[in-house]
């Protein structure tokens, strides 16, 4: 069995404030299969970019801190925690590529296209600038812009949003890495440029192997790409699982409340939109039980004063949640198979 491109083990990291320290993510552990694409969900606030930008290196130090004993392997040499910046950089943008939520604030305004994209390429690959600038040429082919010669003399500003994040897609894949992470890379977009911009992520991933993580919160954007799922929420993964798993069989009531507020079009019956209530927890003083169990309307006693830890559902699926120990009481889940709510 091919051992996995990236091995995240119990990562914690904090944010020093002068009101105290923000614990924005709470021992996140998961793995990622070469050519695989993981989806990361969750309200916003729960850690999920976080997480992303911890294994990128991107928050700045100070105030963030990884706490000691967090493990971030890439490809089975680079322990990312471990790495100096020096070291980092030739990691980063050679190996490992981002794609941020907004295209226009990434984007350098005063620099040409060509420019933006050709940067990585001569500082890790060491080619001239024309051969730099060729193969910017050939990476706005490869993610769908038509007249790519012209387009490299060209300026954000000269761009539709949807090109934009092409371009920032290309800047991204420019020295064919590993590990593509892509946050929320369709937020910003109408609904069909956002399809668009997912099928391209799935055309590239099948064709360079590319290992992908996507943050988003837009569960359709997971349905159509992902391959398996994590679910955060407060800092913390409250399930994962393969895509039908998390979809078919939802275990934790986070997650329930997730599916059932988003719209379906499959349904015969006119079923409102439920929001989950309350709010998520403080993360400067993190409830000591189940994070969830202030929102949560099967919560028990001892949600609210010990941390459930994860019960496995199966060999590749498991749940933080309490409903699934073995004494727990039996509840009607609010959502059937496939993600249809009851009622």
């Amino acid at each position: 069995m091919a051992k996995p491109i990236l091995e995240v083990n119990d990562l914690r990291v904090s944010f020093k404030m002068y009101a105290g320290e923000v614990q924005a993510v709470r021992g996140v552990s998961f793995t990622l299969n070469k050519g695989e694409v993981l989806a990361i969900v969750g309200e916003s606030g729960c850690g999920k970019s976080v997480t992303a930008q911890t294994i990128m290196r991107l928050n700045p130090t100070p105030p963030s801190i990884i706490k000691e004993g967090s493990s971030i392997l890439f490809d089975g040499k680079h322990e990312i925690t471990k790495l100096t910046n020096s070291q980092m950089e030739h990691v980063r943008g050679e190996e490992m590529g981002m794609i941020f939520q907004d295209p226009m604030t990434s984007l350098n305004p005063t620099m040409t296209i060509g420019a933006q994209i050709s940067e990585g390429i001569r500082k890790h690959q060491k080619v001239k600038k024309v051969e730099a600038l060729l193969r910017a040429s050939d990476l706005l082919a490869l993610v769908g812009i038509s007249n790519p010669h012209e387009r490299l003399h060209q300026y954000p500003h000269e761009l539709s949003g949807g090109m934009r994040q092409r371009v920032m897609i290309a800047i991204a894949l420019a020295c064919n890495p590993k590990l593509l992470i892509a946050d929320e890379p369709t937020t910003a977009l109408d609904v069909t440029i956002q399809a668009q911009i997912i099928d391209l992520l799935r055309d590239i991933q099948k064709k360079t192997e590319t290992s992908i993580i996507i943050i988003t919160h837009d569960l359709g954007v997971v349905a159509e790409i992902a391959q398996r799922v994590l679910v955060m929420y407060a800092g913390r993964v409250v399930e994962q699982g393969y895509l039908d798993e998390i979809f078919y069989n939802p275990q934790h009531p986070y997650t329930w409340g997730l599916l059932r507020s988003v719209p379906r079009l499959d349904s015969d019956t006119k079923s409102a939109l439920v929001s989950i209530p309350g709010t998520p927890p403080d993360l400067f003083a993190p409830p000591k039980g189940c994070a969830f169990a202030a929102r949560c309307p099967y919560a028990m006693k001892v949600c609210t004063e010990i941390d459930p830890g994860h019960f496995r559902v199966s060999d590749t699926h498991s749940s933080a949640c309490w409903l699934l120990h073995e004494d727990a009481p039996n509840v009607e889940r609010p959502i059937e198979a496939g993600g249809r709510t009851h009622g």
